[in-house]
């Protein structure tokens, strides 16, 4: 068997896109937004040059298991672009065998790839196996520097 490989996917690849986001939503315990609304979103993204979408599959003859959206922005802070890691999902079924590594991987040199000085995300504190991916990967709790941990704070908005 090969080894997991990643790739950015294409815009003919939305609907797997949105399929994977769709199983991450309910992976989490939501009924919404609904499937038609992701892949309307998904494919409106896939316009958006600051955007792109990353696959993954556990080898060479295997679907798509793993999403990863990156969104880029220019940072004053840093005179050039940050890379935001939006969302990665991998599958129950391939956790574990190298397919959020592989996605990871290849989220790094595509935001070197685009200049950027900086990746972030945000993950849930209890999400243990995924703190110990990004952890593996060199991604810490002080990636702005000084002292204390980076804090993510968000509201939602009517």
């Amino acid at each position: 068997m090969s080894a997991p490989r990643a790739w950015v996917a294409l815009p003919d690849e939305a609907e797997t896109v949105a399929a994977l986001l769709v199983a991450f939503r309910d992976h989490n315990g939501h009924d919404s937004p609904s499937a038609n609304s992701f892949l309307a979103t998904v494919e409106r993204l896939f316009e958006d040059r600051d955007s792109e979408f990353l696959l993954a599959a556990r080898d060479d003859d295997s679907p798509p298991t793993g999403v990863l959206q990156l969104r880029f922005r220019l940072s004053v802070w840093r005179a050039a672009p940050d890379c935001w890691l939006e969302d990665l999902f991998v599958d129950a079924d391939t956790r574990r065998a190298g397919v959020g590594d592989a996605l990871l991987t290849l989220a790094m040199a595509r935001a070197t790839e685009h200049g950027a000085k900086r990746i972030e995300l945000d993950a849930n504190e209890h999400n243990a196996a995924a703190l110990a991916l990004y952890r593996r990967h060199g991604f810490s709790e002080r990636s702005k520097g000084g002292a204390g941990r980076d804090l993510f704070f968000g509201r939602e908005l009517e």
